[in-house]
């Protein structure tokens, strides 16, 4: 039961309750199961006090600070903290129904199996927060902070995401059906099964549109709206030459050459160094990147790790590989079945120096690249 003197004092109103927590910093306060409900007590402070079980329910306790307060299986529904500091305070199993806590400062909280539904936590900050297994059915979280949070089996069935910031945040075994998600940022999520289903990406008041995937909700929406990502669709599918190369520093030369010129001509060139031998990872980047490739520029001169990229790369992706070499150099052992057995890969063109290379390059790279994408493409 909550100590009768500091219920007393609390009684007395807001200035003087702070006074006497500012004259007397070491006492804890002691409000277990106190019932302060309907109280006005904004920007009272209520840091590290005990409140466990306390019904606040209706209180008005803006901008108050709960800094480390225990609000465990707490009644605060319907209450008001908006803007209220709750940074690292207990609110395990507490009740917060239709709860106001816009602007609110949740981080490092701990709201395990609290009851948030319909609550509004608009703009509120949860980085860090401990909510697994909370109810935040129906809430709006528009513009929160969710970085990092704990949202394990978490219902967060038709709450409002709307602008919100997940980075990092684990979503697992949560329920995020029909979840509003227009202009969240989603970055690293931990998604093992979590339901998805039904989210909506559009702004309220427009025609819905609804995904199954929260990573990809916001580039479905841009793709959809934004006349400049779908430029940089055309620009990945039309212009990225992929230039593959070994990286000392005098081949290295050559190849920010080739990349310079790349761009003069209007492409996207991509310079990757695979040097070490790949790894499973970065294996995987190669893939990715040449996939995205109009064609392929590799120097075969002094070759390191670029026959062992070819040799994965070609027999899987159907991709124009333009090679080039320094005269008086010979092709790696196993070009010539490369060559024979693929026919995207080009007949090398043998360069004297970096200069012709360059004021050639029209024509002997170029051209023969592009005239294989065309017929690659009329097949």
């Amino acid at each position: 039961m909550a100590n009768p003197e500091h219920r007393a004092k609390l009684k007395e109103g807001v200035e003087p309750w702070n006074r006497w927590r500012k004259q007397n910093p070491e006492i804890r306060p002691d409000l277990r199961e106190a019932d302060i409900c309907e109280a006005r007590l904004r920007g009272v402070d209520l840091s590290n006090a005990d409140l466990y079980g306390a019904n606040l329910s209706f209180a008005t306790l803006r901008e108050a600070s709960l800094r480390r307060a225990d609000l465990s299986t707490a009644n605060l529904n319907w209450v008001n903290l908006n803007e209220a500091n709750l940074h690292g305070a207990n609110l395990n199993a507490s009740n917060l129904i239709e709860a106001q806590l816009l602007e609110a400062q949740l981080g490092s909280g701990l709201l395990i199996g609290a009851d948030l539904t319909r609550a509004n936590l608009g703009r509120a900050d949860l980085h860090g927060a401990d909510a697994r297994g909370a109810k935040f059915r129906g809430a709006s979280l528009f513009g929160a902070s969710l970085t990092n949070a704990d949202l394990r089996r978490t219902n967060l069935v038709e709450a409002d995401l709307s602008a919100a910031t997940l980075v990092e945040t684990n979503l697992e075994e949560a329920n995020l059906t029909g979840c509003s998600v227009y202009g969240i940022s989603a970055w690293n999520l931990k998604l093992e099964r979590t339901i998805q289903s039904s989210l909506v990406i559009t702004r309220s008041g427009e025609s819905p549109i609804q995904v199954d995937n929260l990573e990809v909700a916001q580039f479905i929406y841009l793709l959809l709206n934004n006349d400049k990502i779908r430029s940089v669709i055309e620009t990945i599918t039309s212009k990225v030459v992929l230039i593959l190369g070994r990286f000392t520093p005098e081949r290295k030369r050559v190849l920010d050459a080739i990349r310079d010129e790349l761009r003069k001509r209007g492409y996207s060139p991509i310079l990757f160094d695979f040097e070490p031998p790949a790894s499973k990872d970065s294996t995987g980047t190669i893939f990715t990147l040449a996939n995205m490739a109009r064609f392929i520029i590799a120097d075969l001169t002094d070759p390191s790790s670029v026959p062992y990229e070819l040799g994965r790369l070609v027999p899987n992706t159907k991709v124009p590989v333009q090679t080039i070499i320094l005269e008086g150099q010979r092709e790696f052992a196993m070009f010539v079945d490369l060559k024979s057995s693929y026919h995207w890969v080009l007949e090398p063109y043998q360069y004297k120096s970096q200069e012709l290379l360059i004021t050639h390059i029209s024509e002997t790279v170029i051209v023969p690249a592009e005239a294989k994408v065309k017929e690659l493409l009329r097949k």
